[in-house]
């Protein structure tokens, strides 16, 4: 994951170089080997392990936590196609062992 990150209306972003535009990165479940292309199939595996989505009213965000006395939050577009690196990145981290990310 490369890139330059930018400091944009009180936040910081994480802006992919162009480098990384011709590169295909996945989300792929371990245990089964298959690549998550969908919100409906990563809800699916992460409520087999535990996740629940959480209520939110931002429109643009879906999040997920993992028990009410948990810190973990996992967050991602509502639109997956918008899903980076970066977003697979924090999945597979507060994931171990159950999701991946590789080069496709």
């Amino acid at each position: 994951m490369t890139g330059v990150w930018v400091f944009k209306n009180g936040a910081v972003h994480l802006v992919e170089t162009p480098m990384d535009a011709g590169r295909r990165t996945v989300l792929v479940y371990s245990p089964t080997n298959e690549v998550v292309t969908s919100h409906k199939t990563l809800e699916e595996k992460l409520r087999i392990r535990g996740w629940v989505r959480y209520p939110l009213s931002d429109p643009d965000i879906i999040q997920f936590h993992q028990s009410p006395s948990s810190v973990l939050l996992i967050s991602v577009p509502r639109d997956f196609s918008r899903i980076r690196s970066m977003h697979m990145y924090d999945i597979a981290v507060k994931t171990r062992y159950v999701f991946l990310v590789k080069d496709a």
